[in-house]
C-alpha cells in the first residue's frame, strides 16, 4: 500500500515540513484564493454576484457579494476550497487532462483578477500565479503538469482542515466565515467550526478511497 503512494506520501511530509517556511507560503495563498472564489460562486449559483475578492500575504482575504443565499455562501469558503483541491488532486490521479486542468486554473485566476480584485497585491499575485500556470501547461510535460496538481490538492487538503480549527475552535473568537454564521443563523461558532471541520474530514477521506486506487505513483519517462 505504502509502496504504491510513496510519492505523495513524500509530497504531503515535504509541505509538512516547510509549512512555517516561505516556500510553501504561495500555496496557502492559493488555497486562501479558492477559499475566497468558493465564496464567489457560492452567490453566483444562488442567484447573487461578486461585487470584490482579495487575497493578502498574511494568508486572510475576502469576498463581497451581493444578493444570493447568506447561509450558504458563508458556508462556501471551507467547503468549497476543499472540495476544489480534492478535485484537483482527483483529476491528477484519475485523468489525463492535466495540462488542461491547470491551464484552466491559470485562465481562472487570470479572469477573476480582470473582473473582482482591485489591490495590488492580489493581483500581482493573481497575475503571476495565472502566468505561471498557463506557462507550465503550455511548455512542461504532463508529468509536470500532474506533480503541480498533486502539490496543489495536497496543500488543500493539509490546509483546509487546519484553518478550520484554527479559525473557528481554537481562536473562536475570531470574526471568521463560522462567527458570521452564528450571529446571523443562530448556535455557536464552535459548532459550524466543528461541524465543518467534521465535514471537511469526511471529504478528505471520501476523495482519497475514490481517487487513489492500488498504486498512484508517476511515472516519468525519457524521451528521445
Amino acid at each position: 500500500m505504502l509502496k504504491g503512494h510513496w510519492q505523495l506520501i513524500a509530497i504531503t511530509a515535504v509541505v509538512f515540513a516547510l509549512w512555517q517556511t516561505p516556500v510553501v507560503l504561495p500555496l496557502k495563498i492559493f488555497v486562501i484564493f479558492l477559499h475566497e472564489l468558493s465564496h464567489g460562486l457560492a452567490a453566483i449559483l444562488t442567484g447573487g454576484r461578486i461585487e470584490e475578492i482579495s487575497i493578502s500575504a498574511q494568508q486572510g482575504g475576502h469576498a463581497i457579494t451581493r444578493g444570493g443565499n447568506g447561509f450558504l455562501i458563508l458556508s462556501a469558503g471551507y467547503v468549497g476550497s476543499l472540495l476544489l483541491g480534492a478535485m484537483l488532486l482527483v483529476m491528477a490521479l484519475r485523468t489525463h487532462a492535466d495540462r488542461a486542468v491547470v491551464a484552466l486554473c491559470g485562465v481562472v485566476m487570470l479572469a477573476v483578477t480582470l473582473l473582482y480584485i482591485r489591490d495590488l497585491f492580489a493581483i500581482a499575485f493573481c497575475v503571476a500565479g495565472g502566468l505561471a500556470l498557463v506557462a507550465t501547461a503550455r511548455f512542461l510535460p504532463r508529468q509536470i503538469n500532474d506533480m503541480v496538481l498533486r502539490i496543489i490538492g495536497l496543500t488543500s487538503l493539509i490546509y483546509v482542515p487546519y484553518d478550520i480549527f484554527d479559525d473557528t475552535i481554537r481562536r473562536s473568537g475570531l470574526r471568521s466565515d463560522a462567527r458570521m454564521l452564528a450571529e446571523q443563523y443562530g448556535g455557536p461558532t464552535l459548532f459550524w467550526g466543528g461541524l465543518w471541520l467534521v465535514l471537511s474530514l469526511c471529504v478528505i477521506v471520501f476523495f482519497l478511497r475514490r481517487g487513489l486506487g492500488t498504486q498512484s505513483n508517476l511515472t516519468f519517462r525519457k524521451t528521445h
